[in-house]
């Protein structure tokens, strides 16, 4: 069996996300009763605003222009998802697991473009967790909810925390392919436990009283 090549690999998760992500925001979105052009827009946010972020950061082409598969993917997931959940009552919160699932696999594509491109192991951490989280935040702000990003569970945490357990496994000298699956293992288990045990970073809260 030919082995698993490192870009063939990002390739298949960089899919593989953009059908998840683009299914779990038309979940969201349908909580806002939105129409097709909607459901389809907040998907295509979700899937490919965070790649499109990165991509533009480090100055390269843009992922989903360079190879239109992504965005096909993204919709076509899209409007599967969007009449299968006027078929079915889909429950408010099963989008939380995909929507880990897709957490996991955009943090370890994320980072892995930017040590491709040369990035410092910091920068392309933040790579990684921009990948992850950004779309999720245009698709909470597209369907006016507060983003998910900044009042859940850990979430970004969780894929900062990937990110660097993937750049330390391959600084340790594993192949890419094997951290990569660890990487997304340590995404989703942390934010399933911090979904599970209600596991929050300190929140800011006023005190005192203000001023008059």
């Amino acid at each position: 069996m030919t082995p698993l090549t490192v870009d063939a690999f990002l390739y298949g998760l960089g899919i593989a996300a953009s059908v998840v992500c683009g299914a779990t925001g038309v979940l969201e979105a349908g909580r806002k009763q939105v129409d097709l052009f909607g459901a389809i827009t907040a998907g295509v946010a979700a899937s490919l605003g965070g790649g499109t972020l990165r991509d533009l950061l480090l100055d390269r082409q843009v992922f989903w222009i360079a190879d239109q598969a992504y965005l096909t993917a993204t919709i076509l997931a899209a409007i599967f998802t969007f009449f299968l959940a006027r078929r079915w009552t889909v429950p408010g919160k099963l989008f939380l697991i995909p929507d880990a699932i897709g957490l996991a696999l955009f943090t370890v594509v994320g980072t892995q473009v930017g040590l491709q491109f040369g990035a410092p192991w910091l920068v392309a951490s933040l790579m990684g967790v921009i990948t992850a989280v950004f779309g999720g935040l245009l698709r909470d702000v597209l369907t006016n909810e507060v983003p998910l990003v900044f009042t859940s569970e850990l979430y970004a945490t969780a894929a900062w925390l990937g990110a660097l357990a993937l750049i330390a496994l391959q600084a340790l000298g594993l192949d890419p392919v094997s951290a990569g699956f660890i990487a997304m293992g340590v995404v989703f288990a942390v934010r399933l436990a911090a979904i599970r045990w209600k596991i929050t970073l300190p929140r800011l809260t006023s005190g005192g009283n203000p001023p008059t």
